[in-house]
């Protein structure tokens, strides 16, 4: 008999753009370089004895046609609670929306 625990997963699909509070990615009038991002903070419907390990995908988006697509979604002060999905966008590109997936496994 070993002292493990039993391992839980849980996922959800998130969607975020301009219908959210503090949503700024879709404005233009930025410096080239500077990095713009939205925070969306993600709790977990059950929490984890401890901290899991959270992979998070990009799924959608919608972005305005006249720049390039940059953009990219990471995970970030994971607890057992929950993390901060953080959305990121930079030069001159303006996001109206985007959805991720997230999974986080753990005890």
């Amino acid at each position: 008999m070993t002292d493990a625990l039993p391992w839980k997963a849980l996922s959800a699909t998130v969607h975020a753009g301009c219908a959210c509070e503090g949503w700024t990615l879709h404005e233009a009038g930025w410096p080239d370089e500077e990095e713009r991002c939205h925070v969306v903070d993600v709790v977990f419907a059950v929490p984890f004895e401890s901290p899991p390990v959270v992979q998070i995908g990009l799924t959608g988006f919608d972005l305005d046609q006249r720049d390039s697509a940059r953009i990219s979604v990471r995970a970030e002060e994971v607890t057992s609670f929950g993390f901060r999905a953080v959305i990121v966008t930079w030069s001159g590109t303006r996001v109206y929306g985007v959805e991720f997936q997230w999974l986080a496994i753990g005890p």
